[in-house]
């Protein structure tokens, strides 16, 4: 859809360049009036101009998520996230499994299928599911809130529909006949691989995707996709029967790292996808991020993310997969430091925890207008330095001289860090500065900006001339 928009606008653009080098008549300009009118009225606009931001049940309740907490969290992002940009309510992994638990996943669980294969939630835990409906009543919930509905889904076929061997929808085929055995997933055993050299491999793969559109997903992550092996022939079908549904469906590509060399294929099929394996709430992970990030910096946006995976933060392991019930084992500088490094990476922001458990100071990180527009708008964005212990990332304010400043310190003990105004692309040795998580201006600074930043924490800031 974004080949698409984008060709019919150059194609248009050309066709006026053209008609601007002769003398014209009136029809020729009204012809070329229609030419610069239709493409902006007919073309859809692209589906992630900026990263998304929302919540994934995944850090708070791992496999075993119920509706009753999905409307809890949706409700929580309409009442006091969406006015700040927050949009999606993503399910993540086995809503089809009955019998679901914390800690793992169980060795070849019971999955609850169709006649066709294709897997439906599992109504002990989606109750409104019930009669064949799907997701739809509860993606019909979260629309109404103003919210965009997400699922998570395993790359492949059931192995139950396989073993049962049922039939492909729309085709004489059955699921052994596309059962790729030999690629499976390593950490779950809910799915063979789709032989995509098989003539009704991608019906399968439409009638997935069309069943979702009926319901009103808005949001697919796509699991066992982009790494350790990236599996480009099912995602490049995915893809396509995201188009054939004729539904705006972001794509998400799990789990990474993401090598960088898939670049191309990645902007041709995916919306965002995973540049590190499972981040959780632990200072070794935080870290490892700078170095994944530094790596994608100049391969990101618009339209197509790298993403940093979500933001462990509040209250998070309730029935997760990795530890027990608790608040982020992050420091307070720590949240602070993810959250600046995702802003200025221009990270999607999906928030793991339990919302209606935030205290204040969650809430608070989640929604600074200042640090979210670094996040939403800027441009430009990249490491200027890395001194060891002292990490810098600017980016370009949009339509403005200014500049983002972000200062990280992932040393033990607090440090002062020192940036010229030169350095970070200002014409000038004064310059003035504003913190934007302290909301406070700091005044004139000649030649360098210095700035007291805590161990493990960061300072963002917004430097003028």
């Amino acid at each position: 859809m974004r080949t698409t928009t984008r060709s019919i606008w150059w194609g248009c653009l050309a066709l006026v360049r053209l008609f601007a080098t002769v003398k014209t008549s009136n029809q020729i300009r009204l012809t070329v009036l229609i030419l610069l009118v239709v493409p902006s009225v007919l073309a859809q606009p692209d589906l992630s101009p900026r990263p998304p931001l929302g919540w994934n049940s995944w850090d708070a309740y791992g496999t075993t998520v119920t509706e009753a907490e999905v409307k809890a969290n949706a409700d929580y992002i309409a009442k006091n996230l969406a006015k700040f940009g927050w949009t999606y309510v993503v399910v993540d992994i086995q809503w089809y499994e009955p019998n679901a638990k914390a800690g793992g996943y169980r060795e070849n669980a019971e999955l609850v299928l169709d006649e066709s294969g294709r897997l439906l939630p599992a109504v002990n835990r989606f109750p409104s599911a019930a009669n064949g409906k799907g997701f739809k009543p509860l993606a019909d919930y979260i629309h109404k809130l103003g919210l965009k509905f997400g699922i998570h889904i395993m790359r492949g076929i059931p192995r139950r529909a396989v073993q049962a061997n049922l039939p492909i929808l729309g085709t004489n085929a059955r699921a052994a006949d596309i059962a790729d055995r030999g690629n499976i997933c390593k950490w779950n055993t809910d799915m063979f691989g789709v032989d995509m050299s098989k003539p009704a491999a991608q019906n399968y793969y439409d009638s997935v995707v069309k069943l979702y559109a009926d319901w009103g997903v808005d949001y697919i992550k796509a699991d066992d996709m982009a790494a350790p092996i990236f599996q480009e022939p099912e995602i490049a079908a995915l893809h396509k029967a995201i188009e054939k549904s004729g539904r705006r469906i972001v794509l998400s590509l799990s789990p990474g790292p993401t090598q960088t060399d898939h670049i191309a294929a990645l902007r041709r099929h995916a919306t965002l996808w995973r540049i590190s394996n499972d981040f959780w709430d632990r200072w070794s992970d935080l870290k490892q991020q700078f170095d994944y990030a530094r790596s994608w910096q100049d391969l990101t946006g618009p339209n197509a993310w790298a993403d940093a995976d979500m933001l462990p933060l509040g209250r998070i392991g309730i029935r997760a997969e990795r530890g027990q019930d608790r608040q982020t084992r992050f420091t307070k500088d720590e949240q602070v430091m993810l959250m600046t490094l995702w802003a200025i990476f221009r990270s999607p922001l999906m928030f793991g925890g339990d919302l209606p458990s935030n205290d204040a100071w969650t809430l608070s990180l989640i929604t600074n207008r200042e640090i979210l527009a670094v996040n939403q708008h800027s441009l430009n964005n990249r490491e200027l330095f890395n001194r060891g212990t002292q990490i810098a990332w600017i980016a370009n304010v949009p339509k403005s001289k200014e500049k983002y400043v972000a200062l990280f310190n992932l040393g033990d003990s607090s440090a002062e860090i020192r940036v010229g105004c030169r350095e970070i692309g200002l014409q000038t040795d004064r310059c003035r500065a504003r913190d934007l998580w302290q909301g406070t201006d700091l005044g004139v600074f000649q030649k360098d900006i210095q700035a007291k930043v805590n161990s493990h924490g960061a300072v963002m800031l917004r430097v003028k001339s």
